[in-house]
């Protein structure tokens, strides 16, 4: 297949790669890009593992096309440490438990970080709204909404 170039931001710095125009998100961000922060769960949309945020929006990046984020700003949960310091919603998911074996919290850590940008005081019912598409099959999530909530408190 014929590859165009790719021009977008991730975590903050400019890129331009040659790729397929087929190609996923998911695959160029952990293939090309380098970023295995982002993960492959259910490759249909449906676990949430894979959620990055696009123009500070979560998006499933297995089921979004590279080029669909041309031009775009895409964060990966590699972009949210500033200065080796992690960040509030990181934080709050060491500081409160949020995360078992840690397969989903890359997504649950990015949708709750876009939540946050949008609503920095979420109600709990807000908060489940939010990461309802991003499954863990580890907890019951009472750990998981404890730290987005910590974070949302800067309690962390």
């Amino acid at each position: 297949m014929a590859k165009s170039i790719l021009r977008l931001t991730v975590n903050g710095s400019g890129r331009e790669d040659a790729v397929p125009a087929n190609m996923l998100l998911v695959d160029y961000l952990r293939e090309v890009a380098g970023l295995t922060g982002t993960k492959i769960g259910c490759d249909g949309g449906e676990c949430g593992a894979c959620t990055v945020l696009v123009d500070g929006r979560s998006r499933l990046s297995c089921i979004s096309l590279a080029h669909t984020c041309a031009g775009r700003q895409v964060e990966t949960v590699e972009g949210c440490a500033t200065d080796g310091r992690l960040s509030l919603v990181q934080k709050g998911f060491h500081e409160k438990l949020g995360s078992q074996c840690g397969y989903c919290t890359p997504g649950m850590i990015m949708a709750a970080s876009g939540l946050l940008r949008r609503n920095p005081r979420p109600s709990e019912a807000e908060i489940r709204a939010a990461l309802s598409g991003n499954i863990c099959r580890c907890t019951g999530y009472v750990k998981i909404i404890e730290a987005v909530q910590a974070a949302a408190e800067g309690t962390t």
